[in-house]
């Protein structure tokens, strides 16, 4: 594997491609720690010791930041309003037979679906610096501190710090597309993989040093193998359906006769499942957040909901994940129009008919593979976090499955990536 690296980095323009993808990262991390104009620092600083690190609300959000949102930086929004967009503009494909036409038409409708992507990843980095600023003014944000946060709250400087996140997540959609034009992998993902991997150092030190000890340590770096091996195992695993093209004339050439497959992987939906199930469980929090705390409700929801080791929390949990698995898939592989596009193209599955027979069939495909598929995530999502529990290493989870998920996911893709471009000069790659 050291040997493909330093092949990787011999090679000239492979090697400018990873300097690249590292700078860019770099520069990513720099501009979370840059303070927001307006921001007082130092109270900010004050009120995450005070109160931030208990927060269970603010970590989960945090997460996708790489804990800039905690620090309110330039950085402070993240990658999220860009995926929040990618989903929205994805799910409108359903409703909006325009957005479905765009998408047929190849590279210039998938040009088009990104330019309204981009709309509207600004559109909700407003939204969201608003309602962030928002609650930081009315002393919300931070569970517990009465520092002023901000000491000039005149609408000058909110609305100075309103269009800095937001030009800070308008810049962060650019690097991303920047890695993904002349760097390795794709960006996005890559800019999500370094904000979660730079919080593990912290998730893992805080069990080390603080509320663990050596041996929770030990055994916290165990279930993260274990949690890796079986991502890993399950992410590479697919169900090959075979397919059989007829051979036909086109002119004076015959075309077709061979054999293919359509590769099906276990966990289609990927980690998607997981970010709307904890999206969605985590608005009661927010709500409550903004209600008189000594109310029944309120504190109905701190105990049962806002924590993450409350059994009411990791059973809906579950079940939106569950939920989420068949929503999205269901969304994004549509057995009609493969049935459809194989047709068109003379090919059939051995022993089923073309056209609607094929179109069943792979539905009832898809539904066998994506009840495991589901529950594989669930599984993932659960283990670190009643690992913790049993651990009893506070509170506040400090990290979760779909971190992991996600980590792997990405390495692996860049990996292979990184893999086909050695083959191309004939070196032999990471893989074995």
């Amino acid at each position: 594997m050291f040997s493909a690296f330093v092949r990787a980095f011999k090679t000239p323009d492979l090697r400018r491609k990873l300097l690249f993808t590292i700078g860019i990262m770099v520069v990513f991390r720099i501009g979370s720690f840059l303070p927001t104009p307006g921001i007082s620092y130092s109270n900010v600083q004050a009120c995450i010791e005070q109160a931030g690190s208990n927060d269970t609300l603010l970590g989960s959000i945090s997460l996708f930041s790489g804990g800039a949102l905690l620090q309110l930086s330039v950085f402070a929004l993240g990658i999220m309003p860009y995926i929040t967009a990618s989903i929205i503009i994805q799910l409108l494909r359903v409703v909006i037979p325009r957005f479905e036409e765009l998408h047929k038409e190849g590279q210039s409708g998938t040009t088009k679906l990104t330019q309204y992507t981009r709309y509207l990843t600004i559109g909700l980095a407003v939204l969201q610096s608003t309602t962030i600023i928002a609650t930081v003014r009315s002393g919300n944000f931070f569970t517990g501190c009465t520092k002023s946060v901000i000491p000039d709250d005149s609408l000058l400087t909110l609305a100075i710090m309103i269009i800095t996140m937001t030009a800070g997540t308008g810049l962060i959609m650019w690097l991303g597309e920047l890695i993904t034009e002349r760097g390795v992998g794709n960006g996005m993902s890559l800019l999500i993989f370094t904000s979660i991997a730079a919080n593990f150092p912290t998730a893992m030190w805080s069990i080390a040093g603080g509320a663990g000890g050596v041996g929770k340590f030990i055994i916290a770096m165990l279930v993260i193998v274990l949690v890796i091996g079986l991502v890993v195992f399950v992410e590479q695993s697919q169900r090959r359906i075979p397919v059989q093209y007829a051979k036909r004339m086109v002119g004076r050439r015959m075309y077709g006769g061979s054999s293919t497959y359509i590769p099906i992987k276990i966990n289609m939906a990927g980690v998607i499942p997981i970010i709307f199930a904890a999206s969605l469980l985590q608005v009661p929090t927010l709500i409550a957040r903004f209600g008189d705390q000594t109310a029944g409700w309120v504190q109905w929801i701190q105990a049962n909901l806002a924590l993450s080791s409350a059994p009411l929390h990791l059973v809906l949990y579950v079940v939106l994940i569950i939920f989420f698995c068949f929503f999205y898939t269901a969304i994004t592989f549509n057995p009609d129009e493969v049935a459809d596009n194989m047709k068109s193209y003379g090919g059939f599955i051995p022993g089923i008919r073309a056209g609607r027979p094929t179109a069943e069939y792979l539905d009832y495909v898809i539904t066998r593979i994506t009840t495991p598929g589901s529950l594989y995530l669930a599984i993932v999502a659960l283990i670190p976090t009643v690992t913790f529990i049993v651990m009893n290493v506070g509170q506040n989870i400090p990290f979760g499955g779909s971190s992991i998920l996600i980590v792997v996911g990405v390495g692996l893709e860049t990996v292979k990536q990184i893999e086909s471009q050695l083959q191309q000069r004939h070196y032999e790659g990471f893989l074995r």
